[in-house]
């Protein structure tokens, strides 16, 4: 039986990150409309492209609505036809109303005209594989936190594990089975932990898009793709030369954060 590795207390142990400027708020509009401070990124989109990837968010329900809102802000201020929205997974765990985040997510992309893809995350797919009868999943997802996303849906932890995929609404679980485990634009792959250095992208397995730190935190090669990911926290988004990390620890004391992407540059907005 293995263990949820992501239980985490506050962000002890985070990995060091490189200094980016980060939006915090309040907005305060530059020459071009926005209200980001941009750096140059190690990837590039078409000039028609912006993405907008929000990193683990962990039942912080409000953090994200928050964000939600000034991404919208950000489309007003400067609309663009091939905008896209990605959620990188672990919506649910530790915060404080993961069920009313699955449910906002549930509904359809939560911000007009911007198409949305949703990741699976570490979490969701232990809390499925626990849903579908996984007796050591079920061990796991409470030890990661899952009773509190349990006891959002009115299910009592300590009931009968086989009873709880009933309790949970359909809606909801239609939502977790339905995340994918990628997305790839121009220069970037989406995921949510990570890759596995030396193996071709179209071999990567599913464990390792979910779960994997070391050995890819820790390597300085060329991936095949510059890698935007979550599920390894730390106090601000970090930025290499092969990947991107933006979770910042929302529902573990931390912030939620989004990485906006265009051209060849790379803007962060926390919350």
């Amino acid at each position: 039986m293995r263990r949820s590795s992501h239980r985490r207390a506050g962000l002890r142990g985070a990995l060091a990150a490189t200094a980016v400027p980060t939006w915090t708020g309040p907005p305060t509009p530059h020459s071009d409309g926005t209200t980001l401070a941009f750096v140059r990124s190690p990837g590039l989109l078409r000039p028609d492209r912006r993405v907008y990837a929000v990193g683990d968010i962990h039942g912080c329900l409000e953090s994200l609505r928050a964000l939600h809102a000034a991404i919208a802000d950000d489309v007003t201020r400067r609309p663009i036809g091939g905008g896209l929205l990605i959620h990188l997974g672990d919506y649910i765990d530790a915060g404080p109303d993961s069920a009313g985040v699955i449910a906002l997510l549930a509904a359809g992309p939560p911000i007009a005209g911007l198409p949305t893809i949703n990741l699976l995350g570490d979490h969701e797919r232990t809390a499925l594989d626990a849903l579908d009868g996984d007796a050591p999943s079920a061990t796991d997802w409470l030890h990661a936190d899952g009773a509190a996303t349990l006891r959002g849906w009115g299910i009592d932890p300590a009931s009968s594990r086989g009873s709880w995929r009933e309790k949970v609404p359909a809606a909801h679980l239609g939502f977790l089975r339905g995340l994918v485990l990628s997305h790839r634009a121009d220069d970037y792959l989406f995921v949510h932990a990570g890759i596995r250095p030396d193996v071709p992208l179209r071999r990567q397995t599913a464990e390792d898009l979910l779960r994997i730190r070391q050995p890819f935190l820790y390597s300085e090669a060329a991936f095949a793709a510059v890698v935007v990911h979550g599920h390894t926290p730390g106090p601000a988004p970090v930025l290499r030369q092969n990947r991107i990390c933006i979770d910042t620890g929302a529902g573990f004391g931390g912030r939620l954060t989004c990485a906006v992407l265009e051209g060849d540059r790379v803007g962060f907005v926390s919350v």
